[in-house]
């Protein structure tokens, strides 16, 4: 009768050690060469933005109250702007980029306060000296030289690099879709904003040397566990990687960046993203941050960047009309 007891009670044990197991544990979906497979098309909107506002401290989560109110604020705050009169320029003034019908944000959190989980605030560490002197020099030069070639453009007003496809992959706006396709030895991530198409070997090839640069980096992949590692170095010094503070101002990446990024399939419709930049040249430290990654059965849409490009073509005559009008100014 003991052993039966005892028997029955490791059952128990056992169904409940499973049922709390992750789900990734129990069905982990594998390619046919072994690999867990995580091909796909992945949806990364979340409102939760990148950097922890101030006001929350040390909070690093919302509470599941707090996160359904968050959502419901966004869904009403997309009704009001939808239903919202048009809004003109004759007047002067900026109203905006697009208007709220093009942008696509999403509408849940993720709990976190920020997708920054390192360092523990959830924000961008300080600037390092040379970055520090790298961003005022830019905004000086900007504020004086905004427009006078497209050279002086980031490179995702020059369709170059999406401003939200990476790497690292970082929500904002519109687009926010990644496909992931799979070989035994290479793995292929696709941006749909600006079609990126990132080429990740597998093996052991050297990396390429450093005075080979591409917009998005030289990548290199590996398998820990079921957990897929790239690692990124060689960016291009002109591709302008500008994550967003809080405050709305822009720090540029330098050449000499280093990324490290972790795709782990939480379950049939989860991917975990996470990612490590590392830019002694821009910042006192590394930061990482994390996000979900939703599986999604829509297509990816085309994102024509260069097919009339008019963003580009308006800044730059804008640029000009102001150059002309101070000229008259001055006659």
């Amino acid at each position: 009768m003991s052993h039966r007891y005892l028997a029955a009670v490791c059952t128990v044990i056992a169904v409940v050690m499973l049922a709390a197991a992750p789900a990734s544990a129990q069905t982990m979906p594998r390619t046919p060469w072994g690999t867990p497979d995580l091909q796909g098309i992945w949806d990364f909107r979340t409102i939760t933005p990148l950097e922890r506002p101030e006001e929350l401290g040390d909070k690093a989560f919302l509470t599941v109250e707090e996160a359904a109110a968050a959502e419901q604020a966004e869904i009403q705050r997309n009704l009001e702007l939808w239903e919202a009169e048009a809004r003109r320029t004759e007047a002067g003034g900026n109203v905006g980029a697009y208007n709220n019908f093009w942008m696509d944000r999403g509408t849940r959190p993720t709990r976190r306060t920020s997708l920054i989980t390192y360092p523990p605030n959830g924000r961008f560490p300080e600037l390092s000296e040379v970055g520090a002197e790298r961003a005022e020099a830019r905004r000086a030069y900007m504020a004086a030289h905004p427009a006078d070639s497209y050279t002086d453009r980031n490179s995702s007003d020059r369709c170059i690099v999406g401003f939200n496809a990476g790497p690292p992959i970082t929500p904002l706006a519109y687009n926010q879709n990644m496909q992931l396709f799979q070989t035994p030895d290479h793995v292929v991530i696709y941006t749909e904003m600006v079609h990126t198409p990132r080429i990740v070997p597998l093996d052991d090839r050297a990396a390429l040397d450093p005075g080979i640069r591409l917009w998005s980096g030289d990548s290199r992949g590996r398998w820990e566990g079921n957990t897929l590692v790239i690692e990124t170095a060689n960016f291009n010094e002109q591709r302008q990687w500008i994550p967003l503070t809080s405050g709305g101002s822009g720090v540029t990446s330098t050449a000499n960046m280093t990324l490290v990024e972790r795709f782990t399939r939480v379950d049939d419709e989860t991917l975990d993203y996470t990612f490590t930049v590392t830019d002694p040249d821009t910042w006192a430290s590394d930061w990482t941050a994390t996000m979900p990654m939703q599986r999604t059965d829509m297509p990816l849409f085309e994102y024509a960047c260069h097919e009339g490009n008019y963003s580009m073509e308006g800044i730059l005559s804008g640029h000009r009309a102001d150059e002309r009008a101070a000229a008259a100014q001055q006659q």
